[in-house]
């Protein structure tokens, strides 16, 4: 099953995700359009402006992360840079390969990274001691609402 909050998060990952896609996009149609650089080149180009965006949206909106930046900014240029790369290499399959039209292409390929960077950034760059990973900060803090009671918790008589 789904997990309810994992599934809000990413649609804020998504949201948050879509400023920096309108960076990307913009700079790729009009590097292509100029005749500066191939798809795959603008998209990278793009995605690397979109990145930095993204992870100060992302740190405050999405992850809500009270970690120094200087832990999770690192972490967060790999995954980034991850892809980017992934990007380049996903614009050069569709749109030089195979011929997709290369907005077209570049809609397969923010899908396929989008689900990937989620992944990353989730389990690795804001994973603050387990907090994504389905275990709860406060599980282990035991207080009289924690608990709630069964019925063989009530006292006899």
């Amino acid at each position: 099953m789904l997990d309810l909050r994992m599934a809000r998060r990413f649609a804020l990952y998504a949201g948050v995700g879509a400023i920096g896609t309108g960076a990307q996009y913009a700079i790729l149609i009009a590097m292509v359009r100029s005749g500066c650089a191939s798809p795959a080149i603008s998209s990278m180009a793009g995605a690397a402006v979109g990145a930095v965006v993204n992870y100060s949206l992302n740190r405050r909106i999405t992850f809500r992360s009270n970690t120094n930046p200087l832990s999770t900014a690192p972490k967060f240029a790999v995954i980034a840079l991850l892809g980017v790369m992934a990007n380049g290499v996903c614009m050069k399959f569709f749109a030089t390969i195979l011929g997709v039209n290369y907005l077209i292409a570049q809609m397969l390929t923010t899908a396929l990274v989008l689900g990937m960077t989620y992944l990353f950034n989730s389990a690795w760059t804001f994973n603050e001691a387990g907090r994504f990973s389905g275990t709860s900060r406060s599980a282990s803090k035991t207080t009289p609402f924690s608990k709630i009671p069964a019925h063989d918790d009530a006292p006899s008589s």
